[in-house]
């Protein structure tokens, strides 16, 4: 796996880089070589902000913690992703390497009485997609009182989602061609 470790407002020491490592590098056997974890901390008012974000192949797994210390917030995060590899262990054997799962698993971190979970889709919604700018797109979810937005983008016209962040803020999903995807087509 691939490390970028990234300060934001405060200096890292190679203390923290290498609790990084060992922390997320009990994940490596589950992910491949081309895995790459993004790791950020942000230092805002006294808090401590780490945010991890895993990318492997086609697949994401994100998590973010704020504590008073960093190293604590790491702890955290890292548990959160934990979770959500246990929570999702059986879709995920399907999509990543299957005898990793058998070891992590059975190293006393294992919940043997965790169920598969299925997706149940409830309601179906169809409506037409019309090009907006970002602003526009913006104002439009506003309006309906929603968390987020599909919509046409007018400049590119892809399809495009704006979101609302937790800390107020807007954020946009863009979609990006994959390289390895193409070559499957």
């Amino acid at each position: 796996m691939k490390y970028n470790i990234i300060g934001r407002k405060v200096n890292l020491k190679d203390n923290f880089k290498e609790r990084v490592y060992k922390k997320l590098g009990k994940f490596e056997k589950i992910y491949s070589e081309d895995a790459e974890a993004n790791v950020t901390v942000t230092l805002e008012k006294n808090r401590q902000t780490v945010e991890v974000t895993i990318r492997d192949g086609g697949m994401m797994y994100r998590a973010e913690s704020t504590a008073l210390e960093m190293n604590d917030a790491l702890d955290n995060v890292v548990d959160i992703l934990g979770g959500q590899i246990r929570k999702n262990k059986a879709k995920l054997e399907k999509k990543l390497k299957t005898e990793s799962f058998d070891e992590y698993f059975n190293s006393g971190d294992a919940d043997d009485d965790i169920t598969e979970e299925e997706y149940k889709v409830v309601r179906n919604k169809t409506f037409s997609v019309k090009p907006l700018s970002v602003e526009e797109a913006i104002l439009q979810m506003n309006l309906i009182g929603h968390e987020f937005f599909m919509f046409r983008n007018a400049s590119s016209g892809e399809i495009n989602v704006v979101y609302r962040r937790k800390d107020g803020n807007y954020g946009l999903l863009e979609p990006e061609i994959c390289i390895s995807e193409l070559k499957g087509l």
